[in-house]
């Protein structure tokens, strides 16, 4: 979601699997929802779209996506909910107020193994070991957990990042918190290429004269160094300037200017990284990761508002970026808007090495109106780790969940979907699905409003990512499926 800086006020996968004769590399994972059936899936392998809007809280969906459990938010987690990371039988949920840790070893029936009440948005989340990281970007009184909203003018207000010890999942520990230039809206984990650290790639945007923590001009990233054995040593070593020679977008009228980056995806293995930068879309070459270094820039002048995320495919030779029109409050799901703003875009990775560039190639839009009441967007979605082909899950608020596959980059296709209907008939509220993630033969959702819901994927095409089991999944850090 797009965060308004005013004066008040995300990754590391280990595999192993084998079946079938094929080496798959991989990362480590309330009663069921009325998932009525309100669709069919059309010849062309492609969703029928004749459903009309549900009503207020109906369930439809494709007739091979269905619900099997939902757990509603608990005080004192009851504020937004935002991001997700798994590691082993355990789900990491990121909310408003805190984190939330579920035991998914049964995923018809999670259940709340702890609550962390810490309040800072976003509270995007991952996770490392035993080693639990959260961005916090909203200025705090301090940077303890018990701290209160102050304002950016305040030099001694925080933002940043806070570690947590998570050996003990009933009683994580707080042990380290590291202040970053503008907060962290976000932040990727990225493994450094010998054992024993990580780093997080900080995103944060919107710098104001009157912010002493956040200076324009802001056209860099925050790179924290954790060593793994001593986390407590965790600091800034680099603030890479990410747009040397222009500053990157300049912005127009209903489109971003770029001042920081919103979010970053790393695929280790490959050395790369995509960055959505609000007014650009960036590739950059990780070899060093102290020193990440822009090799492509892209813009979309005439329909992308916001370039909010990104996602490699498994081959590391495609790139979908996101676009969140509105700022994730905004109804841009319906026919006004249209079918290619508010979209992701998807964009080949020609050529090699420091010459690689981006090439578009197609937008992709749920292929259904919501209603005026609904907020509906491009948000955060995760691979489905199919073998040959291209597919995601992703989340669209209120717009629900889209499985859809982008093998022909070209012509990209929804597969299944699900969605609630609106929180309201008659005034726009904002709810829904804020991140959609596949992880060891099933679909977490983190809903905004409605809590955490557990959906069964059961499709041919997708039938070979039952072969994969991730051991931690932080979805902005790409597993690699060497063997592919």
């Amino acid at each position: 979601m797009i965060r308004f800086r005013t004066p008040r006020a995300r990754r590391l996968t280990t595999v192993s699997i084998a079946a079938a004769g094929l080496l798959l590399a991989s990362v480590a994972t309330a009663p069921p929802g009325n998932a009525g059936v309100a669709t069919g899936s059309a010849p062309s392998g492609t969703v029928d779209t004749t459903n009309t809007i549900p009503g207020v809280d109906e369930i439809v969906s494709s007739p091979n996506l269905r619900q099997v459990a939902n757990l509603p938010k608990q005080a004192p987690l009851d504020a937004t909910n935002s991001d997700l990371a798994f590691q082993g039988r355990y789900a990491f949920a990121g909310n408003y107020n805190g984190f939330v840790i579920y035991d998914i070893s049964r995923p018809t029936a999670p259940t709340v193994v702890s609550q962390v009440y810490c309040p800072g948005s976003q509270n995007d989340i991952s996770v490392h070991g035993d080693l639990l990281f959260l961005s916090t970007d909203s200025p705090r009184s301090d940077d303890s957990c018990n701290s209160t909203g102050t304002s950016a003018t305040v030099k001694e207000s925080w933002e940043g990042i806070k570690v947590f010890d998570i050996s003990d999942k009933a009683n994580p520990r707080y042990v380290k918190a590291v202040e970053t230039a503008c907060g962290s809206h976000t932040h990727t984990l990225v493994p450094a290429r010998t054992r024993g650290t990580v780093y997080l790639y900080v995103s944060s945007y919107s710098p104001r004269a009157e912010f002493p923590d956040c200076q324009p001009p802001h056209d860099s990233i925050s790179i924290v160094k954790v060593p793994l054995n001593k986390p407590t040593d965790a600091a800034v070593v680099a603030t890479p300037n990410l747009f040397p020679d222009d500053g990157g977008y300049e912005g127009r009228p209903g489109a971003s200017a770029t001042s920081g980056c919103h979010d970053i995806t790393a695929y280790p293995e490959k050395n790369l990284a995509a960055g959505a930068c609000m007014g650009d879309g960036i590739l950059m070459d990780i070899s060093n990761r102290e020193a990440p270094r822009v090799i492509h820039q892209v813009r979309d002048t005439v329909n992308f508002a916001f370039w909010h995320s990104a996602t490699f495919n498994n081959t590391g030779t495609k790139v979908v970026f996101t676009d969140e029109l509105g700022g994730g409050g905004a109804a841009t799901c319906n026919e006004a808007i249209g079918p290619n703003r508010g979209a992701d875009a998807v964009y080949d990775i020609t050529g090699r090495g420091g010459a690689r560039t981006m090439v578009f190639r197609s937008y992709y839009k749920i292929p259904r109106n919501n209603a005026d009441t609904e907020n509906c967007v491009a948000h955060n979605g995760s691979l489905i780790p199919v073998l040959g082909r291209d597919i995601m899950v992703q989340a669209w608020y209120q717009g629900g969940i889209s499985v859809w596959d982008f093998t022909d980059s070209a012509n990209p296709k929804e597969i299944a979907f699900w969605e609630r209907g609106p929180l309201s008939a008659d005034r726009l509220t904002g709810g829904g699905s804020w991140s959609a993630y596949y992880y060891n033969g099933y679909i977490y959702s983190n809903d905004m409003q409605k809590g955490f819901d557990v959906l069964k994927l059961t499709d041919w095409r997708t039938w070979t990512a039952n072969l994969v089991r991730y051991g931690e999944l932080n979805v902005q850090t790409q597993p690699s499926y060497l063997s592919w």
